[in-house]
């Protein structure tokens, strides 16, 4: 009889698993999810249940034929791929495709590849989970249900390639409502006063200007300042109390999947993408030595702080004999869920301490280093001893007026020690940066050295970093752990919103898309009702609700919203955006609208006016128009008008446009022969010597082809990588990003299936 078959997601994992229970059993991969709902049409049976139509993922054939070839003659098949929703779907369908009359099904759940958590899953398997499941299913077609849908609207009315999301165009309006907080935020000046004092002995402190007869003062501009100063003029200082207290600081749980993407962006620097493209790899399983592939983490899509029992019990014991008893504590730490947490997995934590960071830094990249050590040092740290923080706060009297001066001092590191969050970085550097108070007592006379003034302005509030977007999605109840980092590349790739400095702010495109969205769909397009889908998502996993009903709850009025859209929604393309704007050489209204380069002004006169410009808005949000294109003057010449092309950058980077823009339109990429960056990639045509480099379609759309352009025709629209597939032997790779597993590799040949 043939040994029972094991079957998992990723190859990576075949590995780790046949270290262990090779001589057992057989494994082999899906490579992800090898059915889905039709890429060109919906695949919703709306009219009988919403029922979906699942076909075999293209370029997936090889892959299903593999596995049906490996459970040949096997009557018992363990299905393992990831404890997740979609590693249930992944689940199903392959027991769909694998189905057989006597043929056993197990799930087999890997928290973490280790061997013993291994062993004890192959020994304890379970049903299916059909609830999960059809909560899985559920999501899926609500997506596409929205998606594709609203997009094509999107296309007719503002411009292709465009597309909504159910939860992506909600992430979009939360970034467009802080922008136009931004906008209209007015500015108040307000005052400051710092008194810079000393003792008896040094150093020289600092003290603020809290109150003037025991009330709160504010002081709004220079002249109320100078009032203040004119009162404090020949005025004692003197201390009238000093407090002292001692805080205790517990440290923060393990990494939740969010908090984890948090993190990394603030202290590493990671893309919340990247973050989980590096989870996944140290979770899967990393060679510590020859065909030693061990998985360094536990799985790393979860909402739940909850740790077992003996990984806590490790860490104490490893604290004990690393830092001493005084940082150990008695008995292991838990941390409280909140009330939304699935507790289905463990919070993100090392499989095991004794893995420690340095001892295997040499297997790892510098990446994979950087992501391990954080895990590892907050999981460690959250069973350390609480850390002591000496506290004094100290009140001077001036007259009518009451300064106060703070300081603090660590009395005992405890968790401190080893793990600071990037919170508590800045926290030290400030507190680095400040002076530190002398020893006082009360009734002490001080002496002035001097009273420094320092006007202000209140500031708007902060466009969103990936890490503040992570948390408002979190605390908002948009989204779960596996689909942050999608939203934010989705958002991005789409040209939505762009990145200043670390901070997204609206492309002119996103507020189009975004307020048309809003006013057509306001409450799909709502932060409160994606939630509650979240939430009703989350009833269906847990046998609360049926995914029928949800599914019917959400149509009927999401299907009266898209009927009136259809007629309704402003066209972008044919009347456009009114700006309030007289045209300047006809007095007509000026209208946005967008064309292949993007949004710009058009006169409503057309034809009869052929006014168009580009515009900008200015810190209030108001369009403005640009007089003139902007950039460098260069040799070459526009082939249309005969003008000189000159360098402006857009949101692909540089190109050469005509100078006279936006009369003449002609664009081309920098160089003469209209090719982008070379990847390195060699041209996989039998007998062309070219090399793939990037290029850009007429839509704006990037895509990479052979340099050898018109001789070559090659094209393709997934990234090349400069990696030879260990299978079939193509020249590259493509890269491809999903909801679950980030940025991952593909063989380009379709009957080839290779996957990393």
């Amino acid at each position: 009889m043939a040994k029972p078959l094991v079957v998992v997601e990723s190859p990576t994992k075949v590995k780790t698993l046949k270290k262990y229970i090779g001589n057992d059993f057989n494994v082999v991969a899906t490579v992800g999810h090898i059915r889905d709902l039709p890429l060109k049409q919906l695949g919703i049976d709306i009219e009988h249940g919403f029922q979906p139509e699942y076909i075999t993922i293209a370029g997936k054939q090889k892959v299903v034929a593999s596995l049906k070839k490996a459970a040949q003659g096997v009557d018992e098949i363990y299905l393992a791929p990831d404890p997740d929703r979609e590693g249930e779907a992944i689940a199903f369908h392959t027991a769909e495709v694998l189905k057989k009359k006597g043929r056993i099904f197990r799930r087999v759940l890997f928290h973490e590849l280790t061997k013993k958590a291994i062993l004890e899953a192959i020994l304890s398997p379970r049903d299916l989970d059909r609830n999960k499941y059809e909560a899985q299913q559920a999501r899926r077609i609500l997506d596409r249900l929205v998606g594709y849908q609203i997009s094509p609207l999107l296309w007719r009315k503002v411009k292709g390639g465009l597309s909504a999301g159910r939860v992506q165009s909600v992430s979009l309006r939360i970034i467009c409502d802080r922008e136009r907080e931004i906008y209209r935020f007015n500015p108040e000046e307000y005052w400051s006063l710092t008194a810079f004092l000393q003792s008896d002995t040094p150093p020289e402190f600092q003290a603020k200007l809290v109150k003037k007869n025991d009330r709160k003062i504010k002081i709004p501009d220079q002249a109320a300042s100078d009032a203040v100063l004119s009162e404090l003029s020949g005025q004692s200082f003197v201390i009238e109390g000093i407090l002292k207290k001692t805080i205790r600081r517990n440290p923060q749980p393990p990494f939740i999947t969010s908090k984890l993407q948090q993190e990394a962006i603030r202290k590493l620097r990671f893309t919340a993408k990247k973050t989980m493209a590096v989870a996944q790899q140290l979770y899967e399983g990393i060679e510590l030595g020859p065909g030693e592939p061990v998985g360094l983490i536990t799985y790393m899509r979860t909402d739940s702080t909850r740790i077992a029992v003996e990984a806590a019990t490790e860490a104490i014991e490893f604290v004990r004999n690393h830092f001493g008893e005084a940082y150990a504590i008695e008995k292991p730490r838990f941390f409280q869920n909140k009330n939304k947490a699935q507790d289905a997995h463990e919070a993100i934590r090392p499989t095991s301490v004794l893995n420690e960071p340095n001892k295997i830094a040499v297997h790892l990249s510098k990446d994979q280093l950087s992501l391990y050590r954080l895990i590892w040092e907050r999981f460690v740290a959250s069973q350390m001893q609480q850390a002591l923080i000496d506290q004094s706060s100290v009140s001077i009297r001036a007259g009518a007026f009451t300064f106060n001066a703070s300081g603090s001092t660590i009395r005992f590191p405890g968790f401190l020690a080893l793990y600071k969050t990037a919170d508590d970085e800045m926290e030290n550097q400030d507190a680095q940066s400040s002076h530190k108070l002398p020893e006082l007592v009360e009734g002490k006379v001080l002496t002035l050295n001097k009273l420094e003034p320092r006007q202000h302005f209140t500031m708007p509030p902060p466009r969103f970093s990936e890490a503040s977007l992570v948390k408002e999605l979190e605390e908002n109840g948009i989204g779960r752990p596996s689909t942050y980092a999608a939203i934010l590349s989705t958002i991005r790739d789409k040209g939505y919103v762009e990145m200043i400095k670390g901070y997204f702010r609206p492309s002119e495109l996103g507020f189009i898309v975004n307020d048309l969205l809003v006013e057509n769909f306001p409450d799909l397009i709502n932060v409160d009702f994606t939630a509650r889908m979240e939430e009703d998502l989350d009833g269906i996993e847990t046998d609360k609700v049926n995914s029928l009903e949800i599914l019917s709850r959400f149509y009927d009025p999401f299907k009266k919203e898209l009927d009136k859209a259809l007629s309704g929604m402003l066209s972008v393309k044919g009347v456009g955006l009114l700006t309030g704007l007289s045209c300047p050489q006809c007095g007509k209204t000026l209208y946005i609208k967008v064309g292949k380069n993007g949004p710009f002004l058009a006169c409503s006169g057309y034809p009869d006016c052929t006014f168009t410009r580009d515009y900008i808005r200015n810190d209030k949000g108001e369009v403005q128009p640009v007089e003139s294109a902007s950039g460098e003057m260069t040799d070459k010449i526009c082939e249309k008008c005969k003008s000189p092309m000159m360098t402006r950058h857009g949101k692909f980077g540089d190109f050469l446009a005509c100078s006279r823009y936006p009369e003449c339109r002609n664009t081309k990429s920098v160089n003469a022969n209209g090719q982008g960056k070379n990847l390195g990639v060699p041209c996989p045509e039998n007998g062309c010597s070219g090399e793939i480099v990037e290029k850009q379609s007429k839509r704006g759309k990037i895509f990479y082809g052979c340099n050898r352009y018109p001789d070559c025709t090659f094209a393709i629209w997934d990234k090349p990588v400069a990696k030879a597939c260990p299978v079939c032997g193509s020249k590259f790779l493509v890269e491809k990003m999903s909801k679950k597993d980030g940025v991952f590799l593909i063989c380009p040949q379709k009957d080839c299936g290779h996957r990393e």
